[in-house]
């Protein structure tokens, strides 16, 4: 068996400020549910509001659901940013930068109680993440053939 030391690359630091980037709208989108609970008065612990209870149910839920798409995607995309960034800081990064944005879009898409309209720009965020996982491949595959 060989054993590789792994020494990152400076410019891994840009991988790192896209990762804390996404952070802080995940901040953002929390508040945004925080608000939208006083708003249409659904009060913890109640995860999604129930129709036959409040009127302005799906409003709600759509907010709701905008940033727990978020949240479940998370794990994917700081793993995959950061494994990427190991082989191509600036390409992971630029990726990491361009996701974060496209998933600002998708929840501003989806808190307008449309559903579909979180696809506009935020349909785009998948195409980032494919581009990190190809990222990824090759860090994977870098490890392998050293």
């Amino acid at each position: 068996m060989v054993e590789a030391e792994l020494t990152l690359p400076k410019e891994f630091g840009y991988v790192v400020l896209a990762i804390v980037h996404y952070c802080f709208l995940n901040f953002w989108m929390a508040r945004q549910v925080g608000k939208a609970r006083q708003k249409y008065k659904v009060f913890y612990p109640t995860l999604y509001a129930s129709e036959a209870e409040n009127k302005d149910a799906k409003l709600f839920n759509c907010v709701q659901r905008g940033h727990q798409s978020s949240l479940e995607m998370m794990p994917m995309f700081f793993i995959l940013t950061t494994l990427a960034g190991i082989r191509h800081p600036f390409v992971a990064a630029s990726l990491g930068f361009i996701y974060t944005i496209t998933r600002y879009f998708f929840f501003i898409g989806y808190s307008t109680g449309d559903p579909q309209k979180r696809l506009s720009i935020g349909k785009f965020g998948f195409l980032a993440l494919m581009g990190l996982m190809v990222c990824s491949i090759s860090c994977g595959i870098r490890f392998i053939l050293a």
